[in-house]
């Protein structure tokens, strides 16, 4: 049994960081309040952690880059000498990403590869473990999910983290969940 909480990234009101550093050493960002203080509080207390984001130019959509940039305190912490703490080890992560990039030019320039290349570097200095990725091109003409891309679903499923790859599909808004178990 477990408690799933969704967020939808392009509705959130966050701000973007501002390269103070001082969250670093206070650890919080001292930013007034916004939903980027809520979403750290909710993946500090998650087990896992689903990321999904539609591939604009090969990366991340920038509104999940922001969100991301706002909440390095609560994925990171900081030793003396610079290096990076991770904070949130042994927990995992899957990663989803579609584009409207036709295949195989959505293979060939590594649309959806350059979204999971990004979220990896954030969530593996974050100390969570990326258990499985699902990405799709050409969403504009071909949207639904492939017999196949179902029975990967399932093996993500089946590594103990459950999705509903049908919200990640047709590109869809930015799409977060928090699961805790």
């Amino acid at each position: 049994d477990c408690t799933v909480e969704s967020l939808t990234v392009c509705d959130l009101r966050v701000r973007p960081c501002t390269g103070c550093m001082r969250c670093r050493s206070l650890g919080r960002c001292v930013l007034p309040e916004d939903d980027a203080h809520r979403v750290a509080g909710m993946i500090r207390a998650c087990d896992a952690l689903v990321v999904g984001s539609p591939c604009y130019w090969g990366n991340m959509s920038g509104e999940l880059k922001v969100l991301f940039d706002r909440m390095v305190y609560a994925m990171m912490g900081e030793r003396e000498n610079g290096m990076p703490i991770p904070l949130h080890k042994g927990k995992r992560a899957v990663l989803v990403s579609a584009c409207n990039t036709v295949w195989p030019f959505s293979v060939w320039f590594r649309q959806t590869g350059g979204v999971f290349r990004s979220l990896r570097e954030i969530l593996r200095w974050s100390g969570f473990r990326v258990v499985g990725t699902f990405g799709k091109g050409g969403c504009r003409k071909h949207g639904e999910l492939t017999p196949r891309e179902i029975g990967k679903c399932k093996k993500l499923a089946k590594i103990g983290i459950f999705i509903d790859m049908w919200n990640f599909c047709v590109m869809p808004p930015l799409h977060f969940q928090v699961k805790a178990w």
